[in-house]
């Protein structure tokens, strides 16, 4: 359990629960896409939404991953409406494939959860010859995103309901290489540190929403977009520290969140009432926060967004 409750103006606390973030809010007629939803926080950001009455699309790695955990949900909330599609974060060509299957579905998109992440792996390559965190963590998100927003243009002016964009950043954006985001050493392995390079990757999330705000609020349109960090918590995202992660088993009952907690702030930023028409913010404990200097810095969420262009336009 989380030992510290003190609530925010928000009314709630590190140690609320995702269904009690969402207690009471009628989420029929929404459709979303959450990443990475077949594993941690992902998975009961999805069974929440189901529970709220949401339309969630499971774009996950691991397809029978994703058909288990679908069919786990359905038997508590036998209405659920859940669907399964596959992405790789780490590969471009998936994503793009992702994208165009689901303009193919022809199915809404109200909501955006950008959750999907990898942390602290050795240094390895992505599809694409991109440093694995930076890729998956950042640029397959920022690309999935750039491909599906006229679907959620389209989606918030037909339905005159606000579209949200969720990105899932960390604490651990404070913990980024000194310069923030290395644009001349992205693939850089004798300078490589496996923490520094996950804190470059979530500090590039909630840069990215900061950018990404800007111009939806430039171009008119009733879509928003947020970075949030979701807690502490014993996932397996450190299955490649296992010292770490067996101190962390030991006592992370004591000082970290569950799984429940840790998906609250991403389903109070999706669904909540009281952040309707808020953007551009970094979130934690269902309340707005404050992130770094570099997180808050607009010249470089501007460099950072050119620079994901550069390198998510085909060769």
């Amino acid at each position: 359990m989380w030992i510290f409750g003190w609530k925010g103006p928000s009314g709630f606390s590190a140690s609320s629960t995702a269904e009690e973030v969402t207690q009471g809010i009628d989420g029929t007629g929404l459709t979303a896409i959450v990443t990475g939803a077949s594993s941690g926080i992902g998975v009961e950001t999805t069974r929440v939404l189901a529970l709220r009455g949401v339309h969630v699309v499971m774009a996950v790695r691991n397809v029978d991953a994703g058909r288990n955990v679908k069919e786990s949900i359905l038997k508590e909330i036998p209405g659920a409406r859940i669907d399964v599609m596959e992405l790789d974060l780490s590969s471009l060509a998936s994503v793009r494939k992702f994208a165009s299957d689901y303009e193919s579905s022809s199915l809404p998109l109200n909501l955006l959860i950008n959750n999907a992440g990898i942390m602290a792996t050795p240094f390895m390559l992505s599809h694409d010859n991109i440093e694995l965190q930076f890729a998956t963590n950042h640029i397959g998100h920022f690309l999935l995103t750039n491909l599906l927003l006229e679907t959620m243009k389209n989606t918030a002016c037909k339905s005159n309901r606000e579209g949200r964009i969720v990105n899932v950043s960390s604490e651990g954006h404070r913990f980024a290489y000194r310069e923030g985001i290395r644009f001349d050493k992205i693939n850089d392995e004798s300078g490589y540190y496996s923490m520094f390079a996950y804190g470059q990757s979530k500090l590039a999330n909630i840069l990215h929403a900061k950018e990404l705000a800007k111009r939806l609020k430039e171009d008119g349109v009733e879509i928003t977009a947020n970075s949030l960090h979701p807690g502490s918590i014993m996932t397996n995202l450190l299955r490649h520290h296992s010292f770490i992660n067996a101190i962390g088993n030991m006592v992370g009952k004591y000082f970290l969140k569950n799984i429940p907690q840790g998906a609250a702030t991403t389903c109070y930023v999706a669904l909540h009432p009281q952040v309707k028409g808020v953007s551009a913010e970094y979130l934690s404990d269902s309340n707005i926060s404050n992130p770094s200097s570099n997180a808050k810095d607009a010249e470089l969420a501007k460099r950072l967004w050119d620079f994901s262009l550069i390198l998510t336009n085909p060769k």
